[in-house]
């Protein structure tokens, strides 16, 4: 006997476990099956000489479930993801196809195939499976694994594409109408010479195989592996009228004698079908060309050659040469070519692109600059620091890659439904077939053959395939031009449920650096000397607050002296020699015990410790001078931030280290609805433990190491960009600005997305629940009579279409 551990996606309660177990159990060779809801695994215990794991799989899938083979790598081994182009997918029946054949290698993790995209994105364990491997998979599943391809070459192929899907449908529409004329005249007018229908037949023929041709290759590769797709409905539907107007054409007696008029053909029924499939698929192909325009941007956000300073001079290099320590000269008007440092020179930038924030950011020597930006003023040096796949553009578009390929859970519900839904129309055709001949009226087995082919036509597993993905696309790309890198599918549909948004205090709703915020001297004319001889003092340390003083006196344009003597008194403050004279910088404590009198400011100084600053005492030899005040001072944009998460419904908590006085003051300032004060770096992730344990959907915004535990512990972790790449690699969404709007933004963007999803998925379901009994005959005894087969394509054609379009609509939603 052998074990198996299967993944299984759909399960909502105890009855779908029950299910699925009775599911398994039957199967002949299956000694046990146990399933875990919490764990979304089954455990199978079989006879490996029976059956295969292929079947168990099926078996559930059978059931209305998705599942695959829960291989897990081997401790410490390596983990790769593939991303494989693939030619030939039509419709959710294909995608389901070629997820299981793909889930089914021995070695792979996991595999998720979106329909907008035509690609599959695979996890495996490179002990176990290579890309060989999965293409063989792929290819034994009747599709074509194409040539790796950049996005510009894949998006040039596409353009090919839709040029020889346009020249078929022109030349399928043309010839469908002269074949419309043809049928008409020979249908309705006797006198109409009979051997038009041989021309008819000459002319429909080249349309059903070589305009129709891409449906047959579809029909039969899935007819191989014994599935069925949509291209199986349009190859049998058509061929259905195609053939019956052939037989009719060449046997005439046949048909005169059985009670049936051999000149009622229907070539221009096949043809016009053809076309208007042709056109459906033309249009839906432009309209999801569109859907990836944001990648396409970003890519081009990318120079071509890099301007590199030798000791030769000046030389121009494609930016794939460019190599990390190389110097690089950027001249105004041109594009950053790859993440660096400036090294001399003043410039402003335009990083619109990358964060999202419309405004030039000025530069200096010793700030980073992102590649692909463009470099508005001055000219600079800079040293690349990123180059190639390591830049930041290029890690943004492979993280919007990825979450384009990715599938919300609710598209699971889809593909569950898509793995039965071709299987079901043709037994419902077939249905309909024998009705209308048992039981219709004459001529029966005209009425029955166009009901069979409106049936198979009308039925679209197309727009299912593309709710969800087509969104998506939309949705990642639109966030990427707002500095939101959205991970992937799930945190998309998650982040639409939150209910409460936690914000950590230091570097997320602050600066995160102490800055000096007021200046409060005695004399109003000691207000120069206070902090020139403050800052003189704390010229060289390294303290945070120090430096703070340091640049506050600088922006001031204070020329400092050089400190002598200098004395740093822990838990006190600091004691320094500036010209011949003592400087004392420090605490109230340290005022008193060096027998100077902080009474007169010592009201204000507590005034100061309640909004959240630290006071700094000064005295110059021995006189007190006056107080300087330290803040971690509060980002200008998170007031508004946290306004626009309380005016979209949600709580806004704030998570901090400091004493309750000091975050009751940020909290007070920027209008959070709950402060957790005193939280250690360890507890940070059981608050968000225990707010969820409250029933709350929570988010996590933070930007350090101690955050990332928080932000995996969070239903959405939010990392601010300019923060750590480890509290980053945590999160499910980024902000790459830093800017506290972007929370909002995507949580506003998640709801506009997940609100087109569920519309996408009415309408995919509607139509389908509307017209296949329209298409099978409900309303003959009402109007007497039936769809016509070629408005059935046309039907089917508009609803892909109609629901790309309706994602498109995303690129227009107010953020």
């Amino acid at each position: 006997m052998a074990v198996v551990t299967l993944e299984v996606r759909g399960m909502t309660c105890a009855s779908c476990v029950r299910h699925v177990e009775d599911a398994l159990r039957e199967v002949p060779g299956v000694r046990s099956a146990t399933v875990n809801l919490a764990t979304e695994r089954a455990v199978v215990e079989y006879d490996p000489a029976q059956i295969m794991v292929g079947d168990l799989v099926e078996a559930v899938e059978d059931a209305g479930y998705q599942a695959s083979p829960a291989v897990e790598a081997p401790p410490g081994a390596e983990r790769r993801r593939a991303t494989l182009q693939i030619a030939g997918i039509s419709c959710a029946s294909c995608v389901a196809a070629i997820e299981r054949a793909l889930r089914q290698v021995p070695g792979v993790l996991s595999a998720s195939v979106n329909l907008a995209t035509n690609q599959a994105v695979v996890e495996y364990a490179p002990a176990l499976a290579g890309l060989d491997d999965l293409r063989r998979a792929v290819a034994d599943a009747g599709y074509e694994v194409l040539a790796g391809e950049d996005e510009p070459e894949a998006f040039a192929r596409a353009r090919q594409e839709q040029a020889a899907l346009f020249g078929r449908f022109i030349f399928a529409v043309v010839v469908g109408a002269l074949l419309f004329a043809g049928s008409m005249g020979l249908a309705h007018y006797p006198g109409f010479p009979g051997w038009v229908s041989y021309v008819l037949f000459a002319l429909a023929t080249p349309v059903q195989f070589w305009s129709g041709a891409q449906f047959y290759r579809g029909a039969w590769a899935a007819a191989r592996h014994r599935t069925t797709n949509m291209n199986t409905l349009i190859a049998v539907g058509t061929s259905a009228a195609y053939l019956y107007s052939v037989a009719a054409t060449f046997f005439p007696r046949f048909f005169a004698r059985a009670g049936m008029s051999p000149r009622e053909l229907y070539y221009d029924v096949s043809a016009l079908i053809i076309a208007l499939i042709l056109l459906g698929r033309y249009l839906e192909a432009r309209a999801r060309g569109r859907t990836g325009e944001a990648i396409r941007r970003l890519i081009g956000l990318q120079p071509r050659t890099a301007r590199v300073i030798t000791e030769e001079g000046e030389r121009d290099v494609p930016v794939a040469q460019v190599e990390v320590g190389d110097m690089l000269l950027v001249r105004p008007g041109e594009r950053v070519p790859v993440d660096g440092e400036i090294v001399s020179g003043e410039s402003t930038v335009d990083e619109s692109m990358i964060t999202g924030e419309s405004l030039p950011v000025e530069k200096a020597p010793g700030d980073t600059v992102i590649g692909g930006t463009i470099n508005r003023a001055g000219a600079f040096r800079m040293r690349a620091t990123r180059v190639g796949a390591d830049t930041t553009l290029a890690q943004i578009v492979r993280l919007v890659q990825e979450a384009q390929a990715s599938k919300v859970p609710i598209q699971h519900v889809a593909d569950a439904i898509a793995a039965w839904f071709v299987p079901v129309v043709i037994v419902i055709a077939l249905l309909t077939f024998a009705y209308w001949l048992f039981l219709g009226p004459p001529p029966a087995f005209n009425f029955a053959l166009l009901a069979f082919v409106a049936v198979l036509i009308v039925a679209c597993p197309c727009a299912l395939g593309l709710a969800t993905p087509t969104a998506i696309m939309v949705g990642t790309g639109r966030g990427a031009e707002h500095g939101i890198l959205i991970r992937g599918g799930e945190a998309l549909e998650q982040a639409h449920r939150l209910t409460t948004v936690v914000m950590d205090k230091t570097g997320t709703i602050t600066h995160g650096l102490p800055d000096l915020s007021e200046v409060i001297p005695l004399d109003e004319a000691d207000r120069g000397p206070l902090l020139r001889e403050a800052a003189s003092a704390e010229r060289h340390s390294e303290h945070p607050i120090a430096r703070a003083v340091v640049e506050g006196a600088r922006r001031e344009g204070l020329v400092l002296s050089e400190p002598e003597g200098f004395q740093a008194l822990p838990g006190l403050g600091l004691s320094a020699q500036v010209d011949g004279r003592e400087v004392l910088v420090g605490s109230r404590r340290l005022m008193e015990e060096r027998g100077i009198d902080p009474l007169p400011l010592v009201i204000r100084a507590e005034g100061m410790a309640a909004q959240g600053q630290t006071a700094l005492y000064v005295a110059v030899a021995g006189r007190l001078l006056g107080l300087l005040a330290v803040a971690d001072t509060i980002k200008p944009t998170s007031e508004e931030a946290v306004a626009r998460l309380r005016a979209m419904g949600l709580r806004v908590v704030m998570l901090t280290g400091d004493d309750p006085r000091t975050a009751q003051a940020i909290a007070s300032q920027v209008g959070v609805d709950e402060v957790l004060a005193q939280v250690l770096p360890a507890d940070k992730a059981e608050r968000v433990k225990e707010l969820q344990a409250r029933g709350q959907v929570v988010g996590m915004v933070g930007d350090g190491i101690n955050d990332a535990p928080a932000l995996a512990q969070a239903d959405v972790g939010i990392a601010i960009g300019t923060g750590t790449d480890v509290a980053i690699e945590a999160s499910d969404i980024t902000l790459v600005g830093g800017d506290l709007r972007g929370v909002p933004v995507a949580i506003r963007l998640s709801r506009a997305t997940m609100r087109t999803i569920y519309q996408n998925f009415f309408w995919a379901f509607f139509y389908n629940v509307l017209l296949i009994p329209v298409a099978a005959g409900v309303l003959y005894p009402l109007t007497g009579t039936l769809l016509n087969p070629i408005f059935a394509a046309l039907a089917m054609a508009f609803s892909s279409v109609s629901v790309v379009t309706n994602s498109l609509r995303l690129r227009r939603v107010a953020l």
